[in-house]
């Protein structure tokens, strides 16, 4: 069931095609088979097509498209079995690269009868890489008799390939897929969680690749890529933004399309079936609750107005909520649902409480 096989080019682009069209060109939304999810799906990728500027970015895919004809054949990813924390290597299904994932294996007994295993995506957050860990996510997951996945996903939001990129998001397609054939997964029960820029990679997962997901849930997620620039045009993150994109979106149309493309509320929307658990300190001064507030109008329109979102950014919450979750142990301010999904504005800043997400999302199944 391995997925390493023989290289192959940059999205099935010929070399000799990329050769051909290194001419000035412009980024552009392409469609491409998506085996992971069986289907097809958009991916924004630049390409070389004559008449325009070739963005930094586009030098960089180039590049990269190279470098992919040549690439070594990857040693296939060992399966470990033994309870604990293990890193694997697997190999990208999009350039060929071995990519590596952190996955953790549970002393605790399988909790079905069939011995399949729920399998938990924890994604990283906006500046750390495969080192980020958290022990209340670990604990849980343990406890439940959950494996727990961690992709790199090419790493820290500072260059092209990572910050929602599609190289990115088929790192983190490649990873569940290989998890699901070499160990016993319960394919209704696998779920997707994260906060800040993990929360971000949640959303984008989530509503692009909706059959793969029980349940997803994301916190102080950024829903709009291009609006957290203008927050952050002159600090770290706008700085790491530019290395993403290129530049600003107000340098060209084409930078100001890629920010777009990796944005979840491009994709997010009443018709999306995967339940969605989306949370947001109020006190957040990192990505703002609005971030959060937007992503729950996209899917739930009716739910929530522009006037109530304003209100509540205004630390105007309406009716308070009657009891406080348990599993959030702090003051609730705003908690509406729409479907199976939920919204919770919660007393806290920039932060996630991961048991609470655990909790909601032990209660999701997949649903045909």
């Amino acid at each position: 069931m391995s997925n390493l096989s023989r290289p192959t080019p940059l999205f099935g682009i010929a070399p000799s095609a990329l050769v051909a069209a290194a001419t000035p060109g412009t980024l552009a939304a392409q469609e491409l088979d998506n085996p992971a999810v069986g289907g097809r799906a958009r991916f924004s990728r630049p390409t070389l097509a004559a008449g325009g500027a070739m963005t930094r970015v586009a030098h960089v895919w180039f590049a990269l498209a190279l470098l992919t004809t040549i690439a070594p054949r990857a040693v296939e990813a060992q399966a470990p079995d033994a309870p604990g924390r293990h890193r694997v290597e697997i190999r990208s299904t999009a350039d060929a690269t071995p990519q590596p994932s952190v996955l953790v294996i549970p002393a605790a007994p399988a909790p079905s009868e069939a011995g399949r295993r729920p399998l938990a995506v924890m994604l990283l957050t906006w500046s750390f890489d495969l080192d980020q860990r958290d022990s209340t996510v670990e604990a849980e997951e343990d406890a439940r008799g959950w494996l727990l996945l961690s992709p790199n996903f090419r790493g820290r939001s500072d260059t092209p390939f990572a910050c929602g990129s599609d190289l990115a998001q088929r790192n983190i397609l490649d990873a569940v897929a290989w998890v699901r054939g070499h160990y016993a997964v319960d394919s209704t029960r696998i779920y997707l969680l994260g906060r800040s820029g993990g929360g971000f990679m949640t959303m984008l997962m989530a509503s692009r690749y909706p059959a793969q997901w029980a349940g997803a849930s994301a916190w102080v997620g950024i829903s709009d890529v291009a609006a957290w620039n203008r927050e952050h045009e002159k600090d770290d993150y706008g700085r790491m933004m530019r290395a993403c994109f290129g530049g600003t979106p107000a340098e060209s149309a084409a930078i100001a399309a890629e920010y777009g493309a990796r944005a979840p509320l491009r994709y997010l929307n009443s018709q999306l079936r995967v339940p969605l658990d989306l949370a947001a300190g109020v006190h957040d001064t990192v990505v703002s609750p609005r971030q959060t507030l937007k992503a729950f109008q996209a899917i739930a329109p009716g739910s929530l107005s522009d006037d109530e979102i304003e209100a509540m950014m205004r630390g105007q919450y309406g009716t308070p909520v009657p009891a406080v979750d348990p599993s959030f142990g702090r003051t609730i301010h705003v908690r509406r649902a729409a479907g199976p999904s939920r919204l919770t504005l919660f007393e806290g800043e920039h932060e996630w409480i991961s048991r609470a997400a655990i909790v909601w999302l032990a209660a999701q199944r997949w649903q045909p």
